[in-house]
């Protein structure tokens, strides 16, 4: 049985599925029709039913956004890619919050440290934003690089878990 939802966050809508006890999807926006697809590419005919806190990751997600920002650090994830992309995506687990690193960084760190672009798109490709923290890979020289939620939304992230970026100004949010 996979578990879905959409919460609002001050981020947007994100959109959450879970089978079992693991996410297994992250998704922005609140068209579920997108994530059902890709739930169904995964899982072929495996009930979706809708679900208020699908494993735990509303509550996880709540307390992230209320400022307890390691509140996504012990949420169980089931990931869908390539090995590669799976050993890119467990290195993404060990940025924690309030810190950086780079795509080279992440290369080295996985022993492939030629396949930098390989990372950028593994890094873009992850099914479970947030919670596998993408948005906390920066370029090498310190610039915000792409994300898949809109460099606002990184750029938002990065600042509600307290990274200022070089040349940038202190972001004021409210949630």
């Amino acid at each position: 049985m996979i578990h879905l939802t959409t919460m609002a966050s001050p981020i947007g809508p994100l959109t959450i599925a879970a089978r079992g006890s693991m996410v297994c999807m992250l998704h922005f926006g609140g068209d579920q029709s997108g994530p059902r697809a890709m739930l169904h590419r995964w899982y072929g005919d495996e009930p979706i039913e809708l679900h208020a806190d699908p494993a735990g990751a509303v509550t996880a997600m709540r307390d992230y956004f209320a400022g307890s920002t390691a509140a996504l650090d012990g949420i169980e994830v089931e990931m869908h890619g390539t090995p590669f992309q799976k050993r890119v995506w467990d290195a993404l687990r060990g940025v924690k919050s309030g810190t950086t690193t780079s795509y080279a960084a992440i290369a080295k760190a996985i022993g492939r440290a030629a396949a930098v672009r390989a990372v950028g798109a593994a890094n873009g490709a992850n099914p479970v934003a947030l919670i596998v923290p993408c948005h906390r890979i920066i370029g090498t020289n310190g610039s915000l690089t792409g994300y898949g939620g809109g460099l606002e939304r990184k750029r938002w992230l990065l600042a509600h878990e307290g990274v200022l970026l070089p040349g940038a100004e202190p972001l004021v949010h409210k949630l």
